[in-house]
């Protein structure tokens, strides 16, 4: 699958995002997200999954990488990552760590 799969929907607020609000758009979606988090540095290596991934970024930063386009996708607060299934991809946490909220299609 190519580039024009996945989405990237930046932050647009004026204030950093909130979680309970990150959370009510899961729902509003009919997804039930997951936390997760992550330290300084650390990184996935390439993988893909069979389902849809929607995540948000809560706090900090990661970049995921595209092996297949060779693209690099920094993702900060407040940013939404939509990975369609089968999507090969790599990620590489930022310098202050990362929250995210995960949910599954």
């Amino acid at each position: 699958m190519g580039r024009t799969d996945v989405k990237v929907a930046r932050w647009e607020g004026q204030k950093e995002p909130d979680e309970k609000n990150l959370r009510e758009a899961y729902t509003a979606e009919g997804l039930t997200p997951y936390r997760w988090s992550n330290g300084p540095g650390d990184v996935y290596g390439a993988h893909h999954h069979g389902y849809h991934k929607v995540i948000f970024v809560v706090r900090g930063s990661i970049v995921f990488g595209l092996p297949a386009t060779g693209e690099k996708l920094l993702l900060r607060a407040g940013d939404r990552l939509d990975l369609p299934p089968g999507v090969e991809h790599d990620a590489v946490v930022g310098d202050d760590g990362v929250v995210c909220l995960e949910a599954h299609r």
